[in-house]
């Protein structure tokens, strides 16, 4: 069932390129989609292994948000420092001051994602969460394709119906085992 989800988006985000695009973005997006799809996917694992390991009463979502954004923050300054970039962030929020209310509006709305995806994570474990996210993402971009008259070839549509077709499936299938207990 990964594998169809995974083979729909493929389709999906392949028939929805551009054709006239730049090969040197793709391939570096590519990277990119294949590192976060990396880490997104061992991060939920890991999280489950820990709340495995410790109980879920011992460990709360805040003391994982703690975790993970001390880590994060650690790894950003690093690559800061070694990239040289903190003069130009410096003066990238000398001259534009109002850029800090931005951050903060950002920092609130991130930390409540946070709680609701730990939540998830530690009360229906991260299967559950991975068809959340998957189903999300798919439906942002077809509610997009539609309110912005995105064209969707019957590829993409193909990839679209893969993928929600498998979520349905896996969402009928749980269901029907529940009515056996």
């Amino acid at each position: 069932e990964a594998l169809l989800i995974t083979v729909g988006v493929a389709i999906f985000s392949i028939a929805s390129k551009s054709s006239n695009s730049d090969t040197t973005t793709e391939i570096i997006g590519l990277l990119f989609m294949c590192t976060y799809i990396t880490f997104d996917s061992f991060t939920s694992q890991w999280q489950s292994k820990v709340y495995d390991k410790y109980g879920k009463a011992n460990v709360d979502p805040y003391q994982m948000m703690l975790g993970v954004n001390s880590s994060a923050i650690i790894m950003t300054t690093m690559g800061l420092i070694a990239g040289g970039d903190i003069p130009k962030i410096i003066e990238f929020f000398q001259v534009n001051p109002n850029v800090l209310q931005y951050n903060i509006i950002t920092a609130i709305t991130s930390a409540s994602g946070q709680l609701f995806i730990y939540t998830t994570i530690k009360e229906f474990g991260p299967i559950v969460f991975t068809v959340i996210m998957t189903t999300r993402q798919m439906m942002s971009i077809c509610i997009s394709s539609i309110l912005f008259g995105h064209t969707m070839t019957w590829k993409a549509a193909v990839g679209a119906t893969l993928v929600f077709g498998v979520l349905f499936y896996q969402i009928r299938k749980k269901y029907i085992a529940s009515q056996r207990k």
